[in-house]
């Protein structure tokens, strides 16, 4: 009987007086777009089977930096998405993207440790931006958790698509939208027991944060479905 109480208690409607002020949710979502772009470009640098120049390096970071946020407000349909209406997030995005110019094609140690923390960080503000202003509509528990994976693994997912290749999310390796749904859950869970939201967002990216860089020093991950059955 325990389990569906706390599933019942899970899916019941959050407090609707609960709301992210603008200020915090932006900072998070530019911080978010940022480091999504950064770590994106990243990762096109060190792709080895095509030779991407200047515009392919700032469009694929772009795509990588405002993508997932862009999808997220797609699905709630209420207007242009954020990344469209404010020129910041394009700005941020495509400076994030242009700083990946800058650092070499063959990552060695110390920067293969820097682009683990810039995924993680933007791992965790992306999922607590998506959740917030999924809250900020008033959706239930699931729609917001789910909205918030959204927008943390979209951006990627996307870069992905356009690069050929099947999203690595749906493939088996590290953890990426489980740790991003493990934040998302944190938050959400904090918000129904009553903490301050700047208390729950603050605590949530920096579990999802820390859950990434932990997947990625363990070596956690995730098995094809054909090695477990």
């Amino acid at each position: 009987m325990l389990f569906p109480a706390v599933i019942v208690w899970m899916l019941s409607p959050l407090p609707h007086a609960a709301r992210l002020s603008s200020q915090f949710f932006h900072l998070i979502e530019f911080a978010g777009v940022a480091l999504g772009a950064l770590g994106g470009a990243m990762v096109v640098r060190r792709d080895h089977l095509y030779r991407y120049d200047f515009i392919g390096i700032l469009g694929l970071g772009l795509i990588s930096g405002v993508g997932g946020g862009i999808a997220r407000d797609i699905l709630l349909g209420d207007g242009p998405p954020l990344a469209l209406l404010n020129p910041i997030y394009l700005a941020l995005s495509i400076g994030g993207a242009g700083l990946a110019l800058f650092f070499s094609k063959n990552v060695g140690k110390h920067l293969l440790t820097l682009m683990h923390i810039i995924d993680a960080a933007g791992l965790g503000l992306f999922t607590i931006a998506g959740a917030t202003r999924a809250q900020n509509y008033g959706l239930g528990f699931l729609p917001c958790l789910l909205l918030g994976v959204t927008t943390a693994v979209g951006g990627g997912s996307l870069r992905d698509v356009f690069t050929g290749r099947t999203p690595q999310i749906f493939q088996e390796g590290e953890l990426y939208a489980l740790v991003s749904a493990a934040a998302a859950a944190v938050f959400l869970i904090a918000q129904k027991l009553g903490v301050p939201i700047s208390t729950s967002a603050s605590i949530a990216s920096f579990t999802g944060f820390i859950l990434r860089l932990a997947a990625v020093h363990f070596g956690w991950r995730t098995k094809a479905v054909d090695e477990i059955s």
